[in-house]
């Protein structure tokens, strides 16, 4: 006990715990139960240090990442720059977006990216650039990768390159540069234009948000806490399950890796994927509302285009080719067919019921304009998807913990049949 209240006043580390540990271990001094208090010790470093903490940075993660995919929708409604436009900015410049390919690098900051028929600087101090990887197969997709500043001058020229953020005027040119209220967002990628939106939305989560930047820090500090309380009660035969019980939660984080409760692991690990996945198609159906109000049927995009939908009977009456907005197929009885993209100017005079029926197409001068079908209203649409994955996200960790539990269970069947508890 004096050992234990000599490391809570010296080590840093435990002022977080230490209210509610020397609350534990007063009151077992006083009623006389102290192991049950011990077991409660157990419990709780084990709790904060390979939980709660995790956890922290699992959401912390999780933010970050709704954080940079807020950012780059949030930039569709900004024009994308062309000569023209460039011609006319003036020195206080303005937000655009631009996606060209590596130029050169000079000054050892400065990124000329080179578009159609215009080449721009592009400021890389103290801005964020990121690595779109490329994806094979079906399986779950690489996050983008940071890159620093620094570094770019390592990726091979031609990649392609997506910048949005400020436009203003440095070193007497107009450059986009980083500014407090407009931080550059630059991804590197390496797939069609018009595809770039859809692989940000699948790729910008984390495969593994439980594993994150203090999840091996938290582990340590958890684990020697939880030897230290073993070693201390190793020379005292009366504390024998105390110790077994220490030493056993040491080892909580690996144990989803054995059986029996593999098997309950690997179901986690399936289920989280198809959670994850909705969460994916929860964030795509939303993309066509980017422009469009609630209850609207169409509006006017940065290019000056019209955009919206119509509502078709099925997918055949749509032209050949027509993608779908989400790659999964409606179960519905009676679907609510949703055809979005530019709409075509509408004709003059009186409408005619028997005129063919004008469906949007896929020319706009945005390439990263949503285009494509949804078999149901995207908000009635995001609803499910989103209810649907936190039910497997709560089935999936439901599923981990118990298979914890069970190991836990058969490691103390094993030790009292071996008579060691």
């Amino acid at each position: 006990m004096r050992l234990l209240f000599h490391l809570w006043g010296k080590s840093n580390s435990w002022f977080l715990l230490r209210p509610l540990l020397n609350w534990l271990c007063f009151s077992a001094w006083e009623d006389n139960s102290t192991k049950v208090s011990y077991f409660l010790v157990i419990f709780f470093i084990a709790a904060f240090w390979y939980g709660l903490v995790p956890l922290a940075g699992a959401v912390f993660n999780r933010y970050s990442w709704v954080l940079f995919r807020k950012r780059f929708n949030d930039l569709s409604h900004y024009p994308l720059l062309c000569y023209t436009q460039y011609r006319k900015l003036k020195d206080e410049g303005g937000v655009y977006r631009f996606t060209g390919e590596i130029d050169s690098i000079t000054d050892g900051h400065t990124l000329w990216v080179r578009g159609e028929n215009l080449t721009i600087p592009v400021s890389l101090k103290k801005t964020k650039c990121w690595l779109l990887p490329v994806q094979d197969g079906e399986g779950i997709p690489e996050p983008p990768e940071q890159v620093r500043w620094n570094s770019v001058s390592t990726l091979s020229e031609g990649i392609k390159v997506f910048i949005g953020g400020q436009i203003k005027m440095q070193d007497n040119r107009l450059s986009f540069v980083t500014t407090k209220e407009n931080p550059l967002t630059i991804i590197f990628y390496n797939c069609p234009d018009s595809s770039l939106t859809d692989e940000i939305i699948r790729c910008a989560r984390t495969r593994n948000e439980y594993w994150n930047s203090i999840t091996p820090v938290s582990i340590v500090i958890g684990a020697m806490s939880l030897v230290c309380m073993a070693v201390y009660f190793l020379n005292r035969p009366a504390y024998r399950l105390t110790i077994i019980t220490a030493l056993v939660a040491v080892f909580l984080p690996i144990l989803p890796m054995f059986p029996p409760g593999l098997l309950l692991t690997l179901l986690y690990r399936r289920i989280t994927w198809h959670a994850r996945k909705l969460r994916a198609y929860w964030d795509l159906v939303r993309l066509p509302m980017r422009y469009l109000q609630d209850g609207e049927e169409s509006a006017s995009l940065s290019t000056g285009e019209k955009y919206g939908f119509i509502k078709i009977n099925s997918p055949s009456e749509a032209p050949e080719n027509t993608p779908f907005l989400i790659p999964e197929d409606s179960k519905e009885e009676n679907p609510d067919w949703h055809f979005f993209g530019v709409l075509p100017p509408e004709s003059s005079g009186e409408n005619n019921e028997s005129a063919e029926i004008h469906f949007p197409k896929n020319s706009s001068i945005d390439p990263f304009v949503s285009y494509g079908l949804l078999y149901d209203q995207p908000k009635r649409l995001a609803s499910t998807y989103a209810f649907r994955a936190y039910s497997l996200e709560v089935l999936a960790w439901f599923l981990l913990l118990s298979g914890i539990a069970i190991n836990v269970a058969f490691i103390f069947v094993i030790l009292s049949l071996l008579k060691l508890v």
